[in-house]
């Protein structure tokens, strides 16, 4: 397990989690936890101090001194610069969509996790031009010792809906079936990865299976090289813990967490869909000629008022 917490003497503290060992709920919860108890349940006095009384007393730090070969030195080193550039090359932007959210997407009466990556869709290929793998993590909790499926959210039913909103001939009532066409499909897809009726887990165990006898499997090769430009997640907004729920101000609410793009030239977009607020943290790489984490926030902001356009506009007429 590597967890590396970073605390802020500013009320503030973060997460960096390497999270092989298990998926981002399982931190996410503790974090939860934390949230409840230092924010809620505790509470801070007028002058910034924490309630409450000292569970334990904690034992004096010792330095530690490390007898060290120059080789080994030089190693970490070597890691740090390493590190440095690897930190410094990621481009994070958090962009908070607050004129509409869940509330509005339950309305048109469509899945507010396919609304999202529609938005995403349409962003996307203003962005870049053109349609790429996109990858969505689905959980498969339903299986014991489970972790993760992949719902590819670029389809051919995404795809003729985002060339129809870029067709100014298209009818918005027609955008709107395209679009609900589009939700159905994902969805759908959505359903097969969480009950194990996925392809890409699958792929993978045939891939690994095909090294382990030495065969070459120019098929497998293939369809497992292709890049994910766009790599997404949804982050839940809430863990379970009743204070957290109990709780409706905008500061006892978590904004998340994101992740690296997977691909050098691609994107990583983890969002949080509220009530009436969506947080997005879109992160790319700096040495990247084709990505730029600010410009794809503008294009989220303008596919989502776009679609909200479309149902408001179809309703008025009518």
């Amino acid at each position: 397990m590597n967890l590396i917490i970073e605390i802020i003497f500013a009320s503030q503290f973060g997460l960096n989690v390497e999270h092989s060992w298990a998926d981002a709920p399982v931190s996410g919860h503790m974090t939860e936890y934390v949230l409840a108890e230092d924010f809620i349940v505790l509470g801070y006095d007028p002058l910034g101090n924490t309630h409450g009384v000292p569970r334990f007393n904690a034992t004096h730090p010792i330095k530690l001194k490390w007898d060290l070969s120059s080789a080994c030195k030089q190693m970490i080193e070597q890691s740090l610069n390493e590190a440095t550039a690897l930190c410094n090359d990621v481009d994070l932007h958090v962009y908070v969509q607050n004129s509409y959210s869940k509330n509005f997407i339950k309305k048109c009466k469509i899945s507010p996790d396919a609304y999202i990556q529609m938005a995403l869709q349409l962003a996307h290929y203003r962005d870049s031009g053109r349609f790429d793998l996109t990858y969505e993590a689905s959980m498969t909790r339903l299986f014991r010792n489970s972790r993760t499926e992949t719902v590819r959210s670029c389809s051919i039913e995404s795809s003729a809906w985002v060339n129809a909103m870029e067709n100014s001939m298209i009818t918005n009532t027609e955008r709107i079936r395209l679009l609900r066409l589009a939700c159905d499909f994902h969805q759908q897809q959505y359903r097969d990865a969480m009950s194990g009726k996925g392809i890409d887990r699958h792929l993978f165990c045939l891939y690994v299976i095909s090294k382990y006898l030495k065969l070459d499997s120019p098929f497998l090769q293939n369809v497992l090289q292709e890049p994910w430009k766009l790599s997404t997640s949804q982050t839940p907004t809430q863990y379970g813990n009743p204070h957290v729920k109990s709780n409706t101000t905008a500061d006892g609410v978590s904004a998340g967490g994101g992740f690296g793009s997977v691909d050098q030239n691609g994107y990583g977009v983890s969002y949080i869909i509220s009530e009436d607020i969506i947080f997005f943290h879109i992160s790319s790489r700096r040495s990247s000629r084709e990505t730029d984490s600010q410009r794809f926030g503008r294009e989220i902001r303008k596919a989502l008022d776009d679609i909200r356009a479309l149902f408001e506009e179809t309703t008025k007429s009518a």
